[in-house]
């Protein structure tokens, strides 16, 4: 198939594109730049000039294509709402380009947007947070609207996807360690966060399209929860800084934005996507990326 990439030179989408390829797929992937052209080129992909937020440009470039994998999102926390609202036009505007077709559309969101049932991992077919709730949801409601009227959309809810240079949330929580000195976790560190290396996620993201089962809601989980407290010792080691408890009432000062995520628990089951994707994850777990890392 010709898959359009979204994201294709951030993080996942340039891990995605050998991954596909490697598959046989051809792909155009989406980039706003001259020097992200010659990257795409590079790598063996066709480059789609253009921007997430030009909602028609995505329309033509999906119109050219045979699948879509939405990777990209706004990460900038400060305007997290907005941002959320934005993916929701972006899946949406997609979505109806693929209309009257069977192609098929992944579009990403968190394993936060499954809602949790008190003392249960969240699973796979659990019913979806309301983006009242949880903003990223709007992603999900997107897709599942689609969904609804026959459009080949499915879902994958990402983890915390990391290897020795990038970790997600993970990653803020570095910066803000090497700024204040020490590596904090809030009372005792217990809440979790699930976790997946960048090659098991690309791989989950290609089985998913190969299967493209509409409304389909996936976990990319491999690790399916590390306590913040081991996330903070294992920061802490490489930057040689302390790490430390904090009360509640310190958390807000000291995570700034991060707050939202830091106390939470982010964590979910992904046994179901393995078993109906025959997915078996095998890359390096969060932490011995965190050891290895170059601080």
């Amino acid at each position: 198939m010709r898959i359009f990439v979204t994201g294709a030179n951030g993080f996942i989408g340039s891990a995605l594109i050998p991954e596909l390829l490697k598959a046989g797929h051809q792909v155009l992937g989406l980039t706003r730049s001259d020097d992200g052209v010659q990257e795409l080129i590079g790598a063996g992909a066709e480059a789609w000039r253009g921007d997430v937020n030009d909602l028609e440009g995505l329309q033509k470039a999906v119109e050219q294509s045979e699948g879509v994998i939405h990777t990209a999102f706004n990460h900038d926390f400060s305007r997290f709402m907005a941002s959320c609202e934005e993916d929701r036009k972006v899946i949406t505007a997609m979505g109806e380009a693929l209309a009257g077709s069977n192609r098929p559309m992944i579009i990403t969101s968190s394993i936060g947007s499954s809602n949790t049932i008190p003392g249960t991992l969240p699973v796979e077919d659990n019913p979806t947070a309301s983006s009242k709730v949880f903003p990223r949801a709007a992603s999900d409601e997107a897709a599942l609207g689609l969904a609804e009227r026959g459009i080949n959309v499915s879902i994958m809810r990402n983890p915390q996807i990391h290897d020795t240079v990038k970790q997600g949330l993970v990653s803020d929580l570095i910066k803000l360690a090497r700024q204040k000195g020490r590596a904090a976790y809030i009372g005792d560190g217990a809440n979790r966060w699930s976790a997946t290396h960048i090659t098991d996620a690309v791989q989950v993201y290609r089985l998913a399209l190969e299967k493209a089962q509409i409304g389909a809601k996936y976990h990319a989980v491999a690790e399916e929860g590390i306590s913040m407290r081991e996330i903070a010792e294992a920061i802490a080691g490489g930057l040689k800084v302390p790490a430390v408890s904090i009360s509640e009432d310190e958390a807000s000062d000291h995570f700034g934005w991060l707050m939202k995520f830091a106390g939470r628990e982010l964590t979910a089951s992904g046994k179901l996507t393995q078993e109906r994707l025959h997915w078996t994850p095998t890359g390096p777990g969060l932490i011995a990326d965190l050891k290895q890392m170059n601080y």
